[in-house]
């Protein structure tokens, strides 16, 4: 590999982790991020111990000092058609595929591996806790959700989307049992399935 040397090409291992798995409206979201391991952001730890500030900062720390970073999501209308399991594996799958370096192997957090993968691949459970690249790729997913989640707010401001990013808090249950589910429901998962189709 040009320009890395055996050194550098060891280094090139993505991590993978999503965010979004449990609400019940908007899409679930996935990243891939290769570290520079000379350029790694400082406070680097699972996005849920994170404040958004925190998070927000080391987004752009991220997409800035990464050697390549990617995201994919998949919305309702999949999560509703082969559930929210395979649903979040196929956008790890098409995360870890975005990339623009290719890497060697991939660390995803979890205790699953999708198949179709372009690489070795191996699962670390709490990884996002324990492994750096983990860590990026879960902070990279939950900025990008919660940006989306918010414009979604603004598209449908009775559903205090930007508050909640479509967790199912009393808030959102209200709106829901008001004004019914939104296109961006999930609409298989047991508190919207109660409103039908």
């Amino acid at each position: 590999m040009t320009g890395r040397g055996r050194r550098g090409a060891r280094s090139l291992v993505a991590g993978v982790d999503e965010a979004g798995r449990g609400p019940l409206a908007g899409p679930v979201a996935a990243a891939a991020v290769i570290l520079d391991p000379r350029r790694v952001p400082d406070g680097l730890a699972d996005s849920k111990v994170l404040t958004p500030q925190e998070r927000e900062r080391l987004y752009e720390a991220i997409k800035s000092s990464a050697i390549a970073v990617a995201i994919a999501f998949s919305g309702p209308a999949t999560i509703d058609r082969v559930n929210i399991r395979m649903a979040t594996l196929d956008a790890m799958r098409r995360a870890l595929a975005g990339l623009a370096v290719r890497p060697l192997s991939a660390e995803i957090d979890g205790r699953d591996v999708p198949e179709g993968l372009c690489c070795m691949a191996r699962a670390i459970v709490d990884g996002d806790a324990l492994v750096p690249s983990i860590s990026a790729a879960s902070i990279i997913a939950k900025v990008a959700r919660d940006r989306l989640m918010i414009r979604l707010g603004l598209e449908f401001p009775s559903y205090g989307f930007e508050r909640h990013m479509g967790y199912a808090t009393p808030e959102h249950r209200a709106a829901l049992a008001e004004h019914g589910p939104t296109p961006h429901h999930r609409r298989s998962f047991g508190f919207v399935k109660g409103f039908g189709a």
